[in-house]
């Protein structure tokens, strides 16, 4: 779809964007895109290597209770390498289950 687009039909959908929106709010929503696009790719490397540890780790094995000390600290996810500002805590749920 994008493909069949032609150069005067994307200048025109592009003055459309800077009508609705206006020239000053645009570099504030692409910075907010890019700060998104970054969390979410930090944290899809994250979750693959957390599931290339616990899968390496737990093959063959049964169930264990993890650690009291990886209960205690909370995780934290930061934005960018050097971006302090936007790190967070993150409230992961209690995996063990007592039945």
């Amino acid at each position: 779809m994008l493909s069949n687009l032609r150069p005067i039909e994307i200048v025109l959908i592009l003055a459309v964007i800077v009508l609705l929106f206006g020239a000053k709010k645009l570099p504030d929503m692409a910075r907010s895109l890019g700060k998104s696009a970054r969390i979410l790719k930090s944290e899809a490397k994250a979750m693959k290597k957390e599931g290339e540890a616990d899968g390496g780790a737990t093959t063959g094995t049964t169930s264990e209770a993890p650690s009291d000390a990886a209960q205690q600290t909370p995780r934290t996810i930061q934005a960018a390498p050097g971006d302090v500002t936007s790190s967070r805590p993150v409230a992961e749920p209690n995996t063990t289950n007592k039945s």
